[in-house]
């Protein structure tokens, strides 16, 4: 198994972050998977500008490193989120990948693989993030099976207990194993369904703006069903 570990903090691999995830990949590696890590450092992955470009061609007309970083992904079979918990959502490295990404959402490029999201903070609420994380790998085809997380100012001189040590660990472990047993989950499945059904409709409307997406997904064999609401 490959995976690739984006890892979207301004401290790159010095930061709490980093290390939380350096536990999870520990755990993929035992498991046999082999690993890479990513920084978002907020200048190789630039913000969206909203031009449409990657809807009717395919391409973003942006010259960073997203699509090197996009096609590492494509190549992989995992993938692991890590950010910091800034103001209650991710960092603005992590959210410019994301947005970037709204191409592969409309197509949900990446389906077929596995992801698990890793946050830390300083002072907690960090469970609506991991949640927020994957659902993004959700709606870009990943299939989301959990995440770990770590409040820095509950631990003790602000250290990882064991306890979350062993947590992440297990987390990259069962990341291994979700993809090897190709593992689903049926609420995931009818809620990645139900994305997939509703990005379908919307490119289907839009078909003669967004020409890339719209043959993407007539050589998928898709029928067009409606407008969306």
């Amino acid at each position: 198994m490959k995976i690739i570990a984006l890892l979207a903090s301004p401290h790159k691999l010095k930061g709490n972050t980093a290390g939380l995830m350096n536990f999870v990949i520990e755990g993929a590696q035992k498991a046999g998977a082999e690993t890479e890590i990513i920084c978002l450092d907020g200048h190789n992955v630039q913000a969206c500008n909203g031009c449409d470009a990657c809807h009717r061609g395919g391409a973003c007309v942006q010259k960073d490193a997203f699509k090197e970083i996009k096609n590492k992904i494509e190549q992989a079979d995992g993938v692991i989120l890590g950010s910091p918990n800034y103001i209650f959502s991710v960092s603005a490295q992590l959210k410019a990948f994301m947005d970037r990404c709204c191409g592969i959402v409309h197509c949900l490029s990446f389906e077929g693989k596995y992801g698990v999201s890793v946050v830390t903070s300083g002072g907690g609420g960090d469970d609506p993030i991991i949640q927020y994380m994957n659902r993004f790998l959700l709606v870009t085809g990943i299939h989301p099976i959990g995440g770990v997380h770590a409040t820095m100012a509950a631990l003790p001189n602000g250290e990882f207990t064991e306890g979350i040590k062993n947590r992440a660990r297990e987390l990259g472990a069962d990341l291994v194993a979700a993809w090897r047993e190709k593992r689903t989950d049926p609420e995931v499945t009818m809620e990645m369904n139900a994305f997939r059904k509703r990005m379908r409709e919307l490119v289907f409307w839009k078909k003669e703006e967004w020409l890339y997406e719209y043959n993407l997904w007539q050589n998928r064999g898709e029928e067009h069903d409606s407008a969306p609401a």
